[in-house]
C-alpha cells in the first residue's frame, strides 16, 4: 500500500510541475503577443506615415517636438503641483470658499498656459506641411484628439 501512494503521490507532484512549466510558457508568451496590441502605436510615427513627411518636415517635427516637451514640462509640473496644494484642502477644515476658488484660480491659469502653448506648438508643426498636406494633418489631428475618447454616457466619440 505504502508503494502505491508513492507511485500516486510521484504522479501528481509530476503532473502538477508540468501543469506550472505549461502555464509559464503561457503567461510568458501571452505577454510577448499581448504587448503588441495592447501598446498604442506612436502618434509621431502615425503621421510620418499618414501625412508621407519628409525628411527634412521629419527632422523639423523633431526639433519642434523636443522645444514643446523642453517648455511644457514644467507647466505640467506647476499643473500638478497646484492640484496638489488644492487637494490638500480637504484637510482643512476652515478653508473658505474664497481660498478654494483662489487655489483652483491657480490650477486653470497654469492649465491655460499650458493649453495655449501646446496650441501654439500644433501651429508651427501645421505650418511645416505644405497646403496639400494640412487638410490630411488637420483631420489627423482631430482623429488623434478624439481616439479613445468618451463622452460622459460611456460613448465614444
Amino acid at each position: 500500500m505504502n508503494n502505491s501512494y508513492n507511485k500516486i503521490l510521484a504522479i501528481a507532484v509530476a503532473l502538477l510541475l508540468i501543469t506550472n512549466l505549461v502555464l509559464v510558457f503561457f503567461m510568458v508568451t501571452g505577454k510577448k503577443n499581448s504587448a503588441g496590441h495592447d501598446s498604442k502605436p506612436d502618434p509621431s510615427e502615425m503621421m510620418v506615415k499618414e501625412l508621407n513627411m519628409t525628411e527634412q518636415q521629419q527632422g523639423e517635427y523633431k526639433q519642434l517636438k523636443e522645444e514643446h516637451m523642453k517648455n511644457i514640462r514644467p507647466l505640467f509640473d506647476s499643473v500638478r503641483a497646484a492640484k496638489t496644494a488644492f487637494f490638500g484642502l480637504m484637510k482643512d477644515t476652515a478653508a473658505s470658499d474664497s481660498l478654494i476658488d483662489a487655489y483652483n484660480k491657480r490650477i486653470y491659469e497654469r492649465q491655460a498656459i499650458a493649453d495655449k502653448t501646446t496650441f501654439a506648438h500644433f501651429k508651427k508643426v501645421r505650418n511645416l506641411f505644405t497646403p496639400e498636406q494640412q487638410p490630411r494633418f488637420d483631420t489627423f489631428f482631430q482623429k488623434m484628439m478624439q481616439r479613445n475618447r468618451k463622452d460622459s454616457a460611456g460613448k465614444k466619440k
